[in-house]
């Protein structure tokens, strides 16, 4: 009768002694049998190991083991400087902080010939670049338009007008040239003591306003003025007719406009933040 929880014995069976020999029980070896799993000289593994992943990022040939990072190692954390969380922290009130504008500590050798001795200098600004969008809308327009005159007129065999053609487009480029040349020397400048418009290459024109007269100072932007962060500033001084009262498409206005005020209303505390930050410099050049 055969074994009720096999298959019948047969002596034939080429796959018996396989399973005979899978279904044989594995012997437990002693603490002399060498290095294994005992508890003998060799090394020994407990029931609780862990096993590491050999690939560092556990791709395909991972296997089905656990990985088990090194608990001495212990977390590192991210350095992070103080000076790149200074311009992300807000204010009590949850706003971001002012946008700053970086001023140079010296004035250009263009505005330093305008101040006197005893004057500090706070700063100069170019108006925005939106101030050539007239100038070279022009010159784009110009070089699409002539050149495909000239190249039509050379068609033509009409070489005097080709040559005015051309002619044109260079007295258009010069004047585009003018523009940017003038809008470079085109400066806002501010002290401790006054406001200054200084602009012009041939016929220089300084204007200038002291902070002591001025009774009322406003800037306007535009919709696009937003957009491209610029505006109008208003000077008002005493219902007096001035020199300087509107200067148009000035950078950053809002930083502008707190910059000014500030140093009509607290001077005292524009001189010392200022020291402070000239102290601070110099510390840090000395350690």
């Amino acid at each position: 009768m055969g074994n009720p929880s096999g298959p019948p014995f047969d002596p034939d069976d080429p796959d018996r002694e396989r399973r005979e020999r899978d279904t044989e029980p594995i012997p437990r070896l002693g603490p002399d049998d060498g290095p294994g799993y005992g508890t003998g000289p060799g090394p020994s593994f407990s029931d609780d190991a862990g096993y590491g992943d050999p690939s560092p990022y556990g791709g395909s040939e991972r296997s089905g083991r656990a990985w088990i990072r090194d608990p001495e190692a212990g977390y590192q954390p991210p350095q992070i400087s103080e000076d790149e969380l200074a311009g992300l922290r807000a204010d009590a009130a949850g706003a971001a902080p002012r946008r700053v504008l970086p001023l140079e500590d010296e004035p250009s050798s263009l505005v330093a010939r305008y101040l006197f001795p005893t004057e500090r200098y706070r700063g100069e600004w170019k108006r925005h670049w939106v101030h050539l969008t007239t100038p070279l809308l022009v010159g784009v327009a110009a070089t699409f338009v002539l050149g495909y005159l000239s190249g039509f007129l050379a068609g033509q065999d009409v070489g005097a007008l080709t040559t005015i053609a051309v002619l044109l487009w260079f007295a258009v480029m010069g004047w585009v040239a003018w523009k940017v040349a003038d809008w470079w020397y085109d400066r806002f400048i501010l002290t401790n003591k006054r406001v200054m418009v200084v602009n012009g290459i041939i016929t220089r024109k300084v204007a200038m306003m002291p902070l002591t007269r001025v009774t009322d100072m406003k800037y306007e932007q535009s919709p696009t003025g937003r957009a491209l962060n610029y505006g109008t500033f208003v000077l008002e001084s005493a219902g007096q007719e001035q020199a300087l009262r509107e200067i148009k498409n000035l950078p950053n206005p809002n930083e502008l406009y707190l910059r000014v005020v500030e140093e009509m209303y607290e001077p005292q505390a524009v001189e010392a933040r200022l020291g402070k930050e000239a102290d601070e410099a110099k510390a840090d050049d000395g350690a």
